[in-house]
């Protein structure tokens, strides 16, 4: 979202990965909003501690809403930049909503194919598992409140499990706006979303996409893959930055920096 002549930078940033990579942004002169989804942080929405997929695609639209409210933004060049699951959030919402103009993604992660990583089995189990709960809770019973980044986490084999615990759940990317809960039962719309569904008939904005080349269980490389492979975008980049995992791309000044100035190009191109 870029300003020809701003008269100010509106920022509302969090700590963490998206106000890093929206300040980077507002110095080269963009107008950027990084936002809570809704149920968290400091957005509204009950219950809290829901991922609700069509809930954060309807954030994205808010969003564009507040933008071309602003004096001092064109509401013909508003663009979107997504980080890892709010990568595929972007992707999705850009589909549909014909004001973005430009689409950015930064380790994107296709939420629901991840939740399915299981396989079939595993998948349906879970689905059981949640009705089973949703059942209960109708009835009275207390919401179950399981963590996104459980202790095992902190030493899994895994590159980017392991990481995961070292960002959120340590001061490298700990913020008081974000809380190690969710609702257990929200899982089963995330079940059955695919971010990346109708993006070879839908998604024909430009598009750039960035990941690491490390790949671990988040699965942002083949994600990443895939989106370049299906998007109907006629101006699309995949660039693949080497020896980066999937958290670098969060916080590693060395990817980030790389990623943000490939980004301003990209909008200064298309918007």
């Amino acid at each position: 979202m870029q300003n020809p002549q701003p008269k100010s930078n509106e920022l509302k940033v969090s700590r963490r990965t998206a106000g890093l990579y929206a300040r980077k942004l507002a110095g080269k002169g963009f107008v950027a909003i990084a936002i809570d989804a809704s149920f968290q942080g400091e957005s509204g929405g009950e219950p809290r501690y829901k991922e609700d997929p069509i809930a954060r695609v309807e954030d994205i639209r808010g969003a564009v809403d507040h933008l071309v409210n602003l004096p001092y933004v064109d509401e013909n060049r508003i663009g979107v930049l997504g980080i890892c699951a709010g990568g595929g959030y972007a992707v999705s919402a850009a589909m549909t909503e014909r004001r973005i103009k430009a689409v950015g993604v930064s380790a994107p992660v296709n939420g629901g194919r991840e939740m399915r990583a299981g396989g079939r089995e595993s998948t349906v189990a879970t689905l059981e598992t949640i009705a089973k709960q949703r059942t209960a809770e109708a009835r009275g019973a207390e919401p179950m409140i399981v963590a996104w980044i459980p202790d095992e986490y902190r030493d899994s084999p895994d590159i980017d499990l392991r990481e995961a615990y070292q960002y959120y759940r340590t001061p490298r990317g700990q913020h008081p706006n974000w809380q190690n809960k969710m609702r257990f039962v929200s899982l089963d719309a995330v079940m059955s979303f695919d971010a990346f569904y109708l993006s070879e008939m839908l998604l024909t904005q430009p598009l750039q996409i960035i990941a690491g080349s490390q790949q671990g269980a988040f699965g942002s490389d083949k994600d990443a893959h895939e989106l370049r492979n299906r998007a109907g975008s006629p101006q699309k980049d995949l660039l693949i930055m080497d020896g980066a995992s999937h958290f670098d791309m969060y916080d590693n000044p060395k990817y980030v920096d790389a990623a943000v100035e490939k980004f301003i190009q990209f909008y200064s191109d298309y918007l």
